[in-house]
């Protein structure tokens, strides 16, 4: 290695402790530590749960709350200025509460047309004994 090279970034200098690359900002010492959303694990589960109960039109609910907690969580990882981490759990919580949605949606058209066909292939009129005058 040169001696005179810039050292690698994360590396720390001899004199002073500070950063050895310029162009990355210090941390604050008080900062606190990013941490991972407990809401974006949430909306990634409720997502997945959404999904999986999509088909019997009950994901509706779970996907429903998927997104307006993702909504919330959103802001709050705004808020937070890069303190919360998660981002990737939200967007795939909310890609999978729609891909619910739409889960459910089918699911009901499905229903509607196998409960429309079964009334039509029904023959009009009262269904009467033969014998009955």
């Amino acid at each position: 290695m040169n001696p005179t090279a810039a050292p690698r970034l994360g590396a720390w200098a001899v004199s002073g402790g500070a950063a050895a690359d310029p162009t990355v900002p210090m941390r604050h010492p008080l900062d606190p530590d990013p941490v991972r959303s407990s809401k974006a694990v949430a909306v990634l589960i409720l997502g997945v749960v959404s999904l999986l109960t999509g088909p019997m039109v009950g994901g509706v609910i779970p996907a429903t709350l998927a997104l307006l907690l993702a909504r919330s969580t959103r802001a709050e990882m705004a808020e937070a200025a890069g303190f919360l981490t998660g981002v990737r759990y939200v967007r795939w919580g909310e890609t999978l509460a729609w891909i619910g949605i739409v889960l459910a949606a089918t699911a009901l058209v499905v229903a509607s047309i196998v409960g429309l066909m079964h009334v039509a292939a029904t023959p009009p009129g009262p269904h009467l004994d033969p014998n009955t005058n």
